[in-house]
């Protein structure tokens, strides 16, 4: 029997999910996110589970077998920082300004710590090698 991520895109809206988030900085911050990711890949956001704001589909199968679906590239907001969906680049990372890194997530606490050009181009790049995975299909 197959298992199915918990995470789905979902038909909730994004500007009533951001009127959820608590922390004002973190609904700014968002904000200039989404306007990123909307520009890189010319997609509307969708809400992906409660709480991710995500871009695209990628689809991916596992050596196992195992498969899926996520966000080409996403992001959320959540309380301590903001959790970007993104594949991330060495090289990049560098030159971003303060952040935390997890094998999934990259977290920033506020725009303002960091160098928003750098993301704009880490994001870009990430969606880009998505893309290509997925057959050059944004959605599929």
């Amino acid at each position: 029997m197959a298992v199915e991520n918990k995470t789905q895109p979902t038909k909730k809206s994004v500007a009533q999910f951001l009127k959820s988030v608590e922390n004002k900085t973190r609904v700014e911050d968002a904000k200039v996110v989404i306007n990123m990711m909307k520009e890189i890949t010319g997609l509307k956001p969708t809400m992906w589970g409660p709480s991710i704001i995500g871009f695209g589909t990628y689809h991916y199968e596992y050596e196992s077998g195992r498969k899926g679906k996520v966000p080409l590239v996403g992001f959320s907001p959540r309380k301590a920082s903001l959790s970007f969906y993104i594949k991330t680049d060495k090289t990049l990372l560098k030159k971003l300004g303060k952040h935390k890194l997890s094998k999934a997530c990259l977290y920033i606490t506020r725009l303002e710590n960091i160098d928003v050009d750098i993301l704009y181009q880490m994001i870009e790049k990430s969606y880009i090698e998505g893309k290509k995975k997925n057959g050059n299909n944004p959605v599929c």
